[in-house]
C-alpha cells in the first residue's frame, strides 16, 4: 500500500516548506517540483542528515544517482530543482554556500517541431471527425474535431482544453475563460465566428445526446459529467497521424499534440510578417493570449519554418533597401 503523505521531515523541513511557498507566491505552480523534493527529503532522513550544514556535494551526487534521468532534460530540470533550493538557502542565509556541485547535461541537438500548416491541419480535423463511435464514447468524431481545432485554432494547451466547463465558453463575448492554468494564472482568449459555430455546433448535439448540461460541467465530455483526460486526446491524435500520410521535413520530429499549439504561435507570426505587423511589438501580445509569464517562453514556440524564414528575409531586405536609399539620396 502507497505511504501517505504526511508532510516534509528532514532537517531540511522547514526550508523546503519556506521555499515552496516563496514560489508560489510568485505564480508558481511547482507540483512536479514539490514531488522532486519529497523525494529530497526521503533521501535526507534515509542518510541520517541532522542539520542542513551538513549536507554534502557527496550527498547531492547520490540522490540524483538515485534518481536515473535518461533525457539531458529530466535530469536538468531534477538538478535545477535542488539547486534552486539551495541557493535560496543561501540568500536565506541558512547556509554559507550550496553543497550543490553538480553539472547539468550537455542536451543533445534538440529536433524541430513538426508545423500543421492550413492544408495538414483540415485533414486531421478531417480525420477526427470520421472517427467512428464507441459504446464509451458516443460522438467521439465531433468532440475530437472540435478539441483539435481550438488547439489548432487557440493555441491551448490540451490541459486547459480538457478542463474546460460549459460556464467558460462565452458565446455572448465570444470568449474562453481559461482558468488557473500553468502558472496559476487565468486568461481570456477570444475566438472569431467560424469556432463560434463549430462549438455552438457540437454544444447542441451534445444537447440533443445527454441534455442541457449543468454550468459546472465539462464542455468536452463522452458522458454527461466527467471530463476527456490530456492523455486520451494525445492517444487518439497519435493514432490518426499515420492516416494523414504526412510529409516531415528532415530534422523535424515526428508530429506531437503539443506541434499544434507551436503551429498556431509559427502562422500568428507569419501572419503578422505578411500583413506588414511588426513581431517585435506583437510578441508580448501573443505572450498573453498564449498564457505565458514572459516573451521568453513564447520564443520557444516560434520555430522557423520555410515560409517564416522567407517571410523574415523580405522584411530584412525591404528594410535595408530603404536605409540604401537613404544614404544614397544624401
Amino acid at each position: 500500500m502507497k505511504k501517505q503523505w504526511t508532510g516534509f521531515q528532514s532537517a531540511l523541513a522547514i526550508h523546503i516548506e519556506r521555499f515552496i511557498a516563496y514560489k508560489r507566491a510568485l505564480g508558481r505552480r511547482y507540483d512536479i517540483e514539490e514531488k522532486t523534493l519529497r523525494l529530497l527529503d526521503r533521501s535526507l532522513i534515509k542518510n541520517g542528515i541532522q542539520q542542513p550544514c551538513e549536507v554534502t556535494p557527496e550527498h547531492i551526487e547520490k540522490f540524483l544517482a538515485s534518481r536515473p534521468r535518461p533525457r539531458p532534460r529530466s535530469y536538468n530540470h531534477l538538478l535545477c530543482t535542488v539547486r534552486r533550493l539551495f541557493d535560496w538557502m543561501v540568500i536565506q542565509e541558512v547556509l554559507e554556500h550550496s553543497p550543490v556541485q553538480a553539472q547539468p547535461k550537455r542536451r543533445l541537438s534538440q529536433r524541430a517541431p513538426f508545423i500543421f500548416d492550413i492544408h495538414s491541419a483540415k485533414r486531421l480535423l478531417d480525420v477526427a471527425r470520421r472517427l467512428p463511435e464507441r459504446p464509451k464514447a458516443p460522438m467521439r468524431g465531433v468532440t475530437y474535431h472540435a478539441i483539435f481545432a481550438i488547439l489548432y485554432g487557440l493555441g491551448l494547451r490540451v490541459g486547459e482544453a480538457c478542463r474546460l466547463m460549459i460556464k467558460d465558453v462565452d458565446f455572448n463575448r465570444k470568449l474562453l475563460v481559461i482558468q488557473q492554468t500553468k502558472f496559476y494564472k487565468s486568461r481570456l482568449v477570444p475566438f472569431g465566428p467560424k469556432l463560434e459555430m463549430l462549438l455552438l455546433e457540437y454544444l447542441q448535439m451534445r444537447n440533443k445526446k445527454f441534455g442541457a448540461p449543468f454550468l459546472d460541467a465539462p464542455f468536452f465530455s463522452f458522458t454527461k459529467r466527467g471530463e476527456i483526460h490530456p492523455c486520451t486526446v494525445s492517444q487518439t491524435f497519435h493514432r490518426l497521424i499515420p492516416r494523414l500520410k504526412l510529409d516531415i521535413p528532415l530534422g523535424c520530429s515526428p508530429p506531437r499534440l503539443h506541434d499544434l499549439r507551436h503551429s498556431f504561435a509559427v502562422g500568428t507570426l507569419t501572419r503578422w510578417y505578411r500583413s506588414g505587423i511588426n513581431p517585435g511589438t506583437g510578441l508580448l501580445k501573443l505572450s498573453t493570449f498564449l498564457g505565458h509569464v514572459d516573451t521568453n517562453s513564447t520564443a520557444i514556440y516560434l520555430t522557423m519554418t520555410p515560409d517564416l524564414l522567407q517571410e523574415a528575409n523580405q522584411r530584412f531586405e525591404r528594410f535595408t533597401a530603404d536605409i540604401i536609399t537613404e544614404e544614397i539620396s544624401q
